[in-house]
């Protein structure tokens, strides 16, 4: 696996930027603070189930877009951070 960028990335560099969207049109097209859309898509905070339903509404995609992607992001990072050597194979 790749080291994936996080949701946030995509949603600045493509969504925000297809659409011409700044960070406060985009907080009121989704219904949140711009403080919560600005640590949004500065990587500061996670796509949580509820803010998947909003993105998945404003720009026409699926919620379990979003989670995939967050999701995806999150594992890569707990893989390099996550010791597993003293985890045993349970054997039944």
């Amino acid at each position: 696996m790749f080291n994936p960028p996080h949701p946030g990335k995509l949603l600045k560099d493509i969504y925000l930027k297809d659409y011409k969207l700044t960070i406060t049109a985009f907080a009121l097209k989704i219904g949140v603070s711009r403080v919560s859309a600005s640590e949004l898509v500065n990587g500061k905070n996670g796509i949580s189930p509820e803010m998947s339903l909003r993105l998945a509404k404003c720009f026409k995609t699926s919620p379990e877009y979003w989670l995939n992607m967050q999701q995806t992001y999150d594992l890569w990072q707990a893989k390099q951070r996550v010791n597993l050597d003293d985890v045993q194979i349970a054997e039944g």
